[in-house]
């Protein structure tokens, strides 16, 4: 304790302290209100709307009406194999898109050659070797798939054939032997894939192989 005659310089210091804490507070809660998150700027991308970082959606997957044509052709085909539905199919088809494209951007002939026919394999792998010889590597990155529908199908005999559409986002590009983009964009473009699936439907074999791909 002071004198009753001295100067309270205790009191003094502790006021300078209090202010002192109270300025650093304000510094750093006065930046940003609560939770408030940065403004993310959107990338630009061509032929499309801008896609944000989201979880990504569940696919759209319609499936053709029962009493259409298409819808008769996909019935006979579970008359054949009946483990056959056109959802379990549209479910088996989404997983083999993002197994072959993974695996031809990363030139894994091995794990293409369960899932295409060989004359698709051939084609697959010419691209494969023509990339290796130009000293190029592909990055591609599927971000989504936003709709796979079932567009036509054929059943001769046991031989079945179903053509889908494949709408996805993906970021794909070619790198050179320098690293420097050849072909494609960092931007996440919405790409439309037609491809077909072949299957004998009598084999114990469940593995529907792309026999075709184009896109659309």
């Amino acid at each position: 304790m002071t004198g009753s005659g001295s100067f309270p310089v205790d009191i003094v210091l502790f006021a300078m302290v209090a202010v002192f804490l109270a300025l650093r507070l304000r510094s750093v809660l006065g930046r940003r209100q609560g939770f408030e998150q940065p403004v993310r700027q959107p990338v630009p991308r061509p032929g499309g709307p801008v896609i944000e970082g989201r979880a990504e959606p569940m696919p759209t997957r319609p499936v053709p009406d029962p009493a259409s044509p298409l819808g008769q052709t996909l019935l006979a085909m579970g008359r054949v194999d009946h483990g056959f539905t056109p959802q379990r199919f549209l479910d088996g088809a989404e997983a083999a898109f993002r197994m072959i494209v993974t695996a031809f951007a990363a030139g894994d002939r091995a794990a293409l050659v369960p899932l295409l026919t060989p004359e698709t394999l051939a084609g697959f792998e010419a691209a494969i070797a023509a990339r290796e010889t130009a000293g190029e590597r592909q990055l591609t990155d599927i971000r989504g798939v936003q709709a796979i529908e079932i567009v036509d199908a054929a059943l001769a005999g046991t031989r079945a054939q179903i053509q889908i559409r494949i709408v996805s986002d993906q970021v794909s590009r070619a790198l050179g032997r320098d690293g420097a983009t050849v072909q494609g964009t960092e931007a996440v473009t919405e790409i439309t894939d037609l491809w077909t699936l072949e299957r004998d439907l009598a084999q114990p074999d469940p593995t529907w192989r792309l026999a075709a791909a184009r896109s659309a």
